[in-house]
């Protein structure tokens, strides 16, 4: 069988008697990073690391294109290239971002809380449930904390939801959470609790993301999947955790958090359901602004509720957010013209990115469920 012209014209593997590291990125000993793709045919490749301008590479006559970064500051970065105009994830590591679409790799430089340290360790379980609401199976992650196979009392939940876009690995790959959450408990600084992350896109028959334009989804998309979301957490995830797990049934004991699309996930379900949730946060999340919500719209002109249902009411957004910074202002000017009470957190000089939505979830833990 003839293989195509294109096939044939593909470039090579990476010659076999060279060690395979000479060929891939790496992390170097001083925080700084070095890029490299294996791409002998390319006239240009460029890498873009977050939200910094494009960095050239430049070609080696073994085909090797390679650029070496300033020390960096110990964090999870997310990059892609950019190779003949076609966008590109890593292909020498095995740490693609998650995402509905994948076209971006992640990078860790070690150093901080996102790492995994020697610590007494969690376990991180996939479940996968018949969702009645939804008449679908679905999938999500539990995080339990050391020692819970002998817990001395239920313990309280958190259900924490990614953004538009992404999976429901988003959390545990990108967002370290289960990182987080060993590092906090192993300094003492955090609740013990169970950490529930489910997928935020529903993809009922009249919320799948991809046939709505961009322009649209705010109008139909998001009211649609949140209510879908909604009802599931409801009817399917909460019952799920009461017959499965040692938890508390009381509002007080569970939270509901997001970022983003998930933000505007947990402003519906927590405010919804504030007999349900005592602890709301929504991290840069798109609000009922400009994405109305009847339910979530009629309790917030009912503040002295709110106030006496809520523990915590987290709100965080990046100074430089143009994806959902109005929304967060409009939603932030409400709360405070109602006088509703809640924490405001704004990280300057940051956009709609994970390093606000890290640090905001590891605020939000180190107040959560605190008596």
């Amino acid at each position: 069988m003839s293989l195509p012209a294109a096939a044939l014209d593909a470039p090579a593997a990476p010659p076999a008697e060279r060690p395979l590291k000479e060929f891939v990125t790496s992390v170097e000993k001083d925080g700084s990073i070095t890029f490299r793709l294996y791409a002998p045919s390319a006239k240009a490749v460029t890498v873009v690391l977050g939200s910094h301008d494009p960095i050239a590479l430049q070609r080696g006559d073994d085909g090797i294109w390679a650029a070496k970064t300033e020390p960096l500051k110990p964090n999870l970065y997310e990059y892609y290239f950019n190779i003949d105009g076609f966008r590109s994830i890593d292909p020498g590591t095995n740490s693609p971002k998650p995402q509905r679409q994948v076209n971006t790799s992640l990078i860790l430089v070690p150093g901080s809380i996102l790492d995994t340290r020697n610590v007494p360790h969690g376990d991180l379980r996939l479940v996968t449930l018949h969702s009645k609401a939804l008449n679908s199976e679905r999938q999500m992650y539990v995080y339990t904390p050391p020692g819970y196979s002998n817990p001395s009392k239920p313990l309280p939940v958190l259900y924490l939801y990614h953004g538009f876009g992404d999976t429901v690995a988003s959390w545990v790959a990108q967002g370290r959470a289960p990182q987080i959450l060993d590092n906090l408990l192993a300094e003492k600084k955090i609740e013990p609790m169970i950490v529930v992350i489910p997928d935020t896109e529903t993809d009922v028959p009249d919320a799948i993301a991809e046939n709505f334009p961009a322009a649209e989804r705010r109008k139909n998309f998001y009211p649609a999947n949140a209510e879908a979301a909604d009802r599931e957490l409801i009817e399917d995830l909460i019952p799920y955790m009461k017959s499965h797990y040692q938890v508390r049934s009381d509002a007080d004991g569970r939270a509901v958090a997001g970022l983003s699309q998930g933000g505007y996930q947990a402003l519906v379900s927590g405010l919804s359901h504030l007999d349900t949730f005592g602890w709301v946060a929504t991290f840069s999340g798109v609000s009922t602004t400009t994405v109305p919500n009847k339910g979530v719209d009629a309790v917030l002109n009912d503040p002295d509720k709110i106030n006496k249902a809520l523990r915590n009411f987290t709100v965080t957004v990046g100074s430089k957010d143009l994806v959902v910074g109005k929304d967060v202002a409009g939603l932030k000017a409400t709360l405070e013209e109602k006088k509703i009470k809640h924490d405001y957190d704004e990280y300057p000089d940051l956009q709609h990115e994970m390093d606000v939505w890290r640090p905001s979830l590891i605020a939000f833990l180190e107040k959560v469920f605190k008596e």
